[in-house]
């Protein structure tokens, strides 16, 4: 079993695919890497087909389905103890895995979030200010003091997060994670890391109305 089992939900990243997996298995963690092409129209599919790493397990979805969705089909087919959810786009460094490791070891924490905004906020305004507003939400209807809800970089055992019952297809998965971890009284921490955010031209994908569904999701699972 290895010690790690790196979750890569992909769609359209034909021009970063293969420079994160690399950079992943450049990491010295014992792991494995799960590839989920979510439904690709580019040619992230030819790409992964041709990748040789001995580690490497990649699964396709005929339809693009969602994040959370390609999240749950990474997960199922997981085998290591700590899983960690890695986004295809090189705004994260998998060098990190080693902090986000030695925190939850320390067993301090149930979940290690990978903290991108600690020293100050970076990358688009409208994002800023968007990720702190929603933070903030998190925040006042949980009761919690985190500083980064919807960081990619979420670090977990295995058993854990499958006792959390999760389902949410889209984008919503990074806040059903943590509301449910806080309704389930888990302990999360925060590990700072580096973050290099891309621009829209560069392929950023999230939108202002992705963070109207993420409010209402906030108040959804605070409800239930």
């Amino acid at each position: 079993m290895p010690l790690l089992s790196v979750i890569v939900p992909v769609f359209n990243e034909a021009k970063t695919i293969r420079e994160i997996l690399e950079k992943i298995n450049s990491v010295n963690v014992d792991k494995e890497i799960i590839v989920i092409d979510d439904g690709s129209s580019d040619d992230t599919g030819k790409i992964l087909r041709g990748m040789g790493l001995a580690n490497l397990k990649v699964i396709h979805h005929t339809t693009n389905r969602g994040k959370g969705a390609a999240f749950l089909t990474g997960l199922a087919h997981a085998t290591g103890e700590f899983v960690i959810i890695q986004d295809a786009d090189l705004e994260y460094e998998p060098n990190d895995y080693q902090k986000l490791l030695e925190a939850i070891k320390t067993g301090n924490a149930d979940i290690v979030l990978g903290a991108r905004f600690m020293k100050g906020y970076k990358g688009l305004f409208i994002h800023r200010i968007g990720n702190r507003f929603l933070t903030n939400l998190v925040n006042f209807f949980f009761g919690a003091k985190l500083n980064d809800c919807f960081t990619c970089y979420k670090l977990f055992r295995r058993e854990t997060i499958n006792r959390l019952g999760l389902s949410a297809k889209g984008f919503d998965i990074e806040i059903e994670i943590i509301a449910k971890a806080l309704k389930n009284k888990l302990r999360i921490g925060e590990e700072f890391i580096s973050y290099h955010p891309r621009s829209y031209a560069e392929g950023k994908k999230i939108r202002c109305r992705d963070g109207l569904k993420a409010a209402w999701s906030i108040i959804k699972y605070s409800l239930v």
